[in-house]
């Protein structure tokens, strides 16, 4: 059974910083793709940044320049820095992977986690 399993959020002011964790653990045979979503009351769920196997990383312009997105393969983690946070940056966190759950087969999985609540105060 996989699980992503993230940690690290919480309360901050305007202008402070945050890291989120998440970890990836069970039966799998490799990770493609780990991002990070979040989801704001009344909004949508929304894409913050992935990282690839590359790797590659892409941002949402909202987040450019003050969220740095990394990953440890050997941990099979991903981390999201935050820094500057705004108000608007608000929301309940989610870790994202698409995970390759047999050597034998290309068919990639998305896994999420249960989510963890980021609060910017102004």
């Amino acid at each position: 059974q996989v699980q992503l399993v993230e940690s690290g959020g919480g309360l901050v002011q305007a202008g402070g910083s945050l890291r989120l964790s998440c970890t990836a653990s069970g039966s799998f045979f490799s990770i493609n793709t780990m991002a990070w979503y979040r989801q704001a009351p009344g909004k949508q769920r929304e894409l913050v940044a992935f990282v690839t196997n590359g790797p590659i990383t892409n941002y949402a312009d909202s987040v450019k320049g003050r969220f740095t997105i990394s990953r440890d393969n050997a941990k099979n983690t991903v981390d999201l820095h935050m820094n500057s946070l705004k108000p608007e940056d608000t929301a309940v966190y989610y870790c994202n992977a698409e995970l390759r759950q047999y050597s034998y087969s290309p068919r990639l999985l998305p896994y999420w986690g249960q989510g963890t609540q980021v609060t910017v105060s102004s």
